[in-house]
């Protein structure tokens, strides 16, 4: 669920200035959603960043994220192995979700909302996730609608047992800023 979530990397556009290299050792995706009313919190532990930015210039910027729906965790392996399957990412068919930015727009110092189309198990969304850029950092949440991505389907699209909401959190990393 949270690379949908993933999607919300895409804020780390706003980060480079010039040729930046993500550093996925010191980067984090992580989601949380709540079933019967318990939040759940999840990580993603493969995913990837294109970056073509200009802090002068955001307007102009472009980020790809792709998150690889696969690398998804729990913290338990069977929850793991059941997220794989075709109600959840499904991910056989769909393995990765993607995000890709029209427009960067400056909101504050340090501070953008990256619009853009958020691809999960088929199903595209436009989104706009706000980041905050500090030190070589993009950082931000996104809430999303599980099923608007046919996350948890059949049985699972019942909101009182898994919500829709799922929030997505990124911490993303880059070298050369």
């Amino acid at each position: 669920m949270k690379h949908l979530f993933s999607a919300l990397l895409v804020a780390t556009s706003a980060l480079a200035t010039q040729a930046a290299t993500l550093q996925p050792a010191k980067s984090d995706v992580s989601f949380t959603f709540k079933q019967m009313g318990v939040p759940v919190d999840g990580t993603f532990k493969k995913f990837e960043a294109a970056l073509d930015f200009d802090a002068k210039k955001p307007e102009a910027g472009k980020i790809a994220f792709t998150v690889d729906l696969g690398s998804v965790s729990l913290g338990d392996a069977s929850f793991d192995a059941e997220m794989a399957k075709a109600p959840w990412f499904d991910t056989k068919r769909n393995g990765k979700a993607t995000f890709v930015s029209s427009a960067i727009k400056p909101t504050g110092p340090g501070k953008y909302d990256v619009a853009g189309k958020l691809s999960i198990k088929g199903a595209s969304r436009d989104v706009t996730v706000p980041i905050t850029v500090a030190a070589g950092v993009a950082s931000g949440s996104v809430v999303i609608k599980r099923l608007d991505f046919k996350i948890g389907d059949g049985e699972w699209t019942d909101t009182s047992m898994v919500a829709n909401d799922v929030t997505v959190k990124f911490k993303l990393s880059f070298a050369g800023l």
